[in-house]
């Protein structure tokens, strides 16, 4: 028996396990919610800085996820499926809701320019952690769908975890902060083309309706982290 995978922690995860989590994280990344939402919004009223600093408070919750996942939260959820079972429910009518409120009569595009107070640097990046930490697609990105790429025969599953949650963040930062620097002339752009602007709401709404979906419809449970 090849023993590679379980002796060397370096080679704990797989490649697939990689690609699988860079995929999920891609997809999930380019679903507009409430980090997007965010961090386009202050992008736009306050520049790009502010955009990034309120990145950096979006990261530093990715990381209280990974570090909890690490510890073993997921596990809890396995142990008690009520448990995993209403988180899942509850996260997808949040997100649901999110897409009613972008398709709605009167609803606002993520993209549309919204006039805002400016915040300093200090409140910009605990509203990004607080964004991030409170996102219910998130907790469901650790505790849900994280833990299905850890395979536990591969041994080091905390090392696992973690190493698979660092591409998630590498993924969504890196995202996320090209969508921080470019939302200005994303928004200009939109502005000039009313019905491109609509076009985006309904396409964001039916993508976060169809991911609220298909997080309630999945009978998967996690996997012990």
């Amino acid at each position: 028996m090849d023993n590679t995978g379980t002796d060397n922690p370096l080679s704990a995860v797989g490649g697939h396990a990689l690609l699988g989590v860079a995929a999920v994280a891609l997809g999930m990344v380019l679903s507009p919610g409430p980090n997007m939402i965010y961090l386009v919004s202050r992008s736009i009223a306050q520049g790009r800085r502010a955009g990034l600093v309120s990145l950096l408070g979006v990261a530093t919750a990715f990381l209280v996820y990974l570090v909890a996942v690490t510890a073993g939260v997921a596990a809890v959820f396995s142990v008690v499926p009520a448990l995993y079972t209403a988180i899942k429910l509850a996260g997808a009518g949040y997100l649901l809701w999110l897409a009613w409120n972008a398709v709605r009569p009167g609803g606002t595009a993520v993209f549309a320019p919204q006039q805002l107070p400016p915040d300093p640097p200090r409140k910009l990046y605990a509203m990004g952690f607080l964004t991030c930490l409170l996102n219910p697609k998130i907790a469901i990105m650790y505790l849900s769908l994280l833990p299905q790429f850890v395979e536990p025969q591969r041994g080091h599953v905390a090392l696992q975890s973690l190493l698979l949650g660092l591409a998630q963040i590498a993924v969504a930062v890196t995202v996320n902060g090209l969508i921080a620097m470019g939302a200005g002339s994303i928004a200009a752009f939109l502005n000039r083309r009313p019905l491109w602007l609509r076009v985006q709401r309904y396409a964001m709404g039916t993508v976060l309706a169809g991911i609220a979906l298909n997080i309630a419809a999945d009978r998967a449970r996690a996997v012990p982290a």
